[in-house]
């Protein structure tokens, strides 16, 4: 099933008077795409979510299941979350504590007046498909977090839904477990082939999981792409500094020209920029610019060569395979990710800078 969001907004009416959470959302979900909603919380995800589950009505836009309307105000259309045939997990399971496994599995198809023997059948092969089957006899509070959470999606599994709407699943699990269920729950969307909209506010996940990622900030979709297209072209600092496993490096920059070719100061540091990275600084149109760089783009070398920047090292951290290295520099504090031998704080060093590789950003985005 395809989802489509056109011009979505959701505003609360509060004491504080009219809260907007979710402001002109347009996206579209693929047919069997594990599709991520990625933002720091309050940015609305939570919101858009339940709003394709019919449990929020919008205040304007539309919403559609395969081009069907499922939410119009101005239409006036508005069709039930039973109708809509979506199936939720939960951050906090939501299971009924008096009911053991297979009563939690089973209760969407008892609610629906399935037949027991049908039931039965249902219930085995999502127990047997999340490797709980022995389980269902457990009460929920017999079971560890990860077993609850399989028996949360189990129940959503039997539901046999058009769309599958999981918000922060993982949330509550320990960070070894969560890593071992995040490798199933790709698995299983993959064999269900079931179109899946997924909330979180960890980017690992979200770079990991999804198919596609749509980056959400104060209610607005900033960018939509795959993991790789956010983490190697982000459109604004705010994506270069959320997305990844060290925040991008941001160098402030003046921009000007000499003998004909585009150059940018940081610092007492001038930098000659190529043809193409020059094409992209003009575009902006602006004489002062932030570099984007990755950590692990920038190395550290006792004689750098141009582009470079000297620095004073202030700390160097060990991450086990790698160390993060924070180096004091004229356009500020860089980070820098390397597995070589990290220097010792107080150490003078020069950082070659890859200029080719690095984002650029009006200044004035940055504030």
């Amino acid at each position: 099933m395809m989802l489509t969001f056109q011009g979505i907004s959701k505003t609360f009416v509060s004491e504080r008077g009219a809260v907007p959470a979710v402001r002109g959302v347009d996206l579209t979900v693929h047919e069997g795409e594990l599709f991520v909603l990625l933002g720091p919380s309050g940015c609305g995800k939570s919101t858009v979510l339940s709003l394709a589950a019919g449990l929020l009505k919008p205040s304007s836009g539309e919403i559609r299941f395969d081009g069907e309307l499922v939410a119009a105000p101005r239409k006036k259309v508005f069709v039930s979350p039973r109708e809509r045939n979506v199936a939720m997990v939960f951050q906090s399971y939501a299971l009924y504590p008096h009911l053991d496994v297979f009563g939690n599995i089973a209760f969407p198809l008892r609610v629906a007046k399935v037949k027991e023997e049908s039931i039965a059948a249902e219930v085995a092969r999502a127990a047997s498909m999340l490797g709980i089957g022995e389980l269902l006899r457990a009460r929920p509070g017999e079971l560890s977090g990860g077993q609850r959470q399989r028996v949360a999606i189990a129940r959503a599994i039997v539901r046999k839904p058009r769309l599958f709407l999981l918000d922060e699943p993982l949330s509550n699990l320990d960070a070894a477990l969560r890593a071992a269920t995040r490798t199933e729950l790709k698995r299983l969307q993959r064999e269900l082939a079931v179109t899946t909209l997924y909330v979180t506010h960890d980017q690992t996940e979200a770079m990991t999981l999804g198919d596609r990622v749509a980056l959400m900030r104060d209610g607005r979709v900033l960018q939509v792409g795959t993991p790789r297209e956010l983490y190697e072209s982000p459109r604004t600092p705010f994506a270069g500094s959320f997305i990844g496993p060290a925040p991008m490096n941001f160098l402030d920059a003046g921009v000007f020209e000499e003998e004909g070719r585009l150059h940018l100061r940081i610092g007492e540091e001038k930098i000659a920029l190529s043809p193409g990275k020059a094409g992209e600084v003009r575009r902006l149109a602006t004489g002062r610019v932030l570099l984007g760089l990755r950590p692990e783009h920038v190395r550290i070398s006792g004689d750098p060569g141009p582009p470079a920047l000297r620095g004073i090292v202030v700390s160097a951290e060990n991450l086990g395979r790698e160390r993060l290295v924070s180096v004091e520099t004229a356009g500020g504090i860089l980070a820098v990710l390397t597995d070589g031998e990290a220097p010792n704080e107080g150490d003078v060093v020069g950082l070659a800078l890859p200029i080719e590789t690095a984002s650029v950003f009006r200044a004035e985005d940055g504030e």
